[in-house]
């Protein structure tokens, strides 16, 4: 086992001894795993420094994107002001330092007039307000194991129209939910119903909690450049809700404290910025542990007390790809749906890094291209009964291959080696060279299935 949080814990966690357990006590088990694997990822310290680099650039970005995201709501009658309670729910924990800070960011967004910034100042304005949605994206896409990110054009059109719409959607929903509970027809009924007034009192409670964790639920199923479902973003986000609401708290007591000391009350203005930067931090990591979440809930393979990097060695590589197309051919051959990576992670319980990665070498050799559908489906690119195994092995070998480094002179054979290489590509093509990815995939088929096949293969 590889070096982890703790070895006596990750072996208890992982005996084989688990599976003659009681159901609810395997199901603590698996708890505790998904515990056990964020915590791990923390210790190793990839997720803080990533929470510490998003601080700085909120710093820079704030008021920007703020200034780009509320400029709609003007155009229908709102005032920046009526930013103020929600900045003041997410700033509450800072106590009276968190209403000076909000005054000040909604002051600086006041003074942004759009309308004066002419077209430069407003991309500049754009730009800035995108790059921190783009940096946030990036982290996701490093939490998810994901190697590709956003087009451009998508960034624009995702993060814009999240920008531009999400605030108007945030505060309609804000305004319907105060209104029917505020209605008429509530009042009446509570005058009638003595319980309703009870529920109507709890739903106003639990509305910040609600917000908050459709809030963090939204951010991870729509960040990370992959699609997430439903159940591993709302799992993540009443993870992170409740993070959220438990260390706010905790924060807000240490906050209390500090302010009742002299060394706050000589270093207040410098203090106020520290504190920011401290609950900016706090908030940024609850965002990333619960992005890893609803990682691992979704990817449960990757929930192992090692080896969650997603690396393969050659071997590995070429047995899955070698595993890719022989699925991929017999699917083909049946006439069935063709298979997104995603499904492929299910068929060969592998980790989605592996299969990404070899359907990617696939993919750029010609065996294989991908359709229209999203996320996309893998259909052969060729006759299969023309694709030879050895050039399956070979799009894998030759996978992100760089040449020797380039110097003045001419590089150096070294005697024997290329004789050894010639030997050994000599001996894989003698054994595969007739071999076809439909030969490998049809060998223990029905007659039934190979003789579909062969009319597939005169069409």
């Amino acid at each position: 086992m590889e070096k982890t949080l703790n070895r006596f814990v990750a072996e208890s966690l992982w005996s084989p001894e688990v599976a003659n357990y009681s159901p609810w006590r395997r199901r603590c088990v698996h708890i505790l795993r998904y515990v056990y694997v964020v915590l791990d990822d923390l210790a190793k310290g990839e997720l803080t420094l990533r929470a510490m680099s998003l601080v700085y650039t909120t710093l820079l970005s704030l008021v920007p994107m703020l200034a780009v995201s509320f400029s709609v709501l003007k155009a229908f009658g709102m005032h920046n002001k009526q930013l103020e309670p929600i900045m003041l729910q997410f700033l509450a924990p800072m106590g009276e330092p968190g209403v000076e800070i909000t005054q000040k960011i909604i002051g600086f967004i006041d003074n942004v007039k759009i309308g004066v910034l002419g077209t430069f100042g407003i991309a500049l304005l754009f730009y800035t307000a995108i790059s921190l949605i783009q940096k946030i994206e990036g982290t996701f896409n490093y939490i998810w194991r994901l190697e590709q990110h956003r087009s451009i054009g998508r960034r624009f059109a995702d993060y814009g129209s999240v920008m531009l719409i999400g605030p108007l959607l945030v505060f309609s929903a804000i305004g319907l939910s105060a209104s029917v509970l505020s209605g008429r027809a509530v009042q009446e009924a509570s005058e009638y119903l003595p319980f309703v007034t009870h529920v109507v009192s709890l739903l106003t409670t639990a509305a910040p909690y609600i917000m908050i964790i459709a809030a963090f639920t939204f951010f991870y199923m729509f960040i990370p450049n992959t699609r997430v479902t439903f159940r591993a973003g709302a799992m993540a986000g009443l993870v992170s809700g409740v993070l959220f609401q438990s260390l706010g708290w905790g924060f807000g007591s240490v906050v209390v404290s500090a302010s009742d000391s002299g060394t706050y009350a000589i270093y207040s203005g410098f203090a106020i910025l520290i504190l920011f930067m401290m609950w900016m931090y706090i908030s940024w990591l609850i965002l990333l542990v619960g992005s890893s979440v609803a990682f691992y809930v979704q990817h449960p393979e990757y929930v192992v007390p090692s080896k969650r990097s997603g690396d393969m060695s050659i071997r590995q590589q070429e047995d899955l790809a070698l595993n890719i197309m022989a699925v991929l051919a017999q699917r083909y051959y049946e006439g069935r749906r063709p298979m997104s990576a995603s499904d492929y992670v299910l068929r060969l319980r592998v980790q989605i890094q592996g299969v990404t990665r070899v359907l990617r070498a696939l993919t750029r050799a010609g065996l294989i291209t991908e359709n229209s559908d999203d996320p996309p489906r893998y259909l052969p690119n060729a006759p299969l009964e023309k694709v030879r195994l050895q050039e399956v092995l070979e799009a894998v070998r030759n996978e992100g291959g760089e040449g020797f480094v380039s110097a003045a002179r001419p590089r150096r054979a070294v005697t024997g080696v290329e004789a050894v290489r010639k030997n050994i590509d000599d001996a894989v093509s003698s054994v595969l060279a007739e071999t076809s990815v439909k030969d490998m995939a049809l060998a223990e088929a029905s007659p039934e299935l190979e003789e579909s096949s062969n009319q597939l293969g005169k069409s």
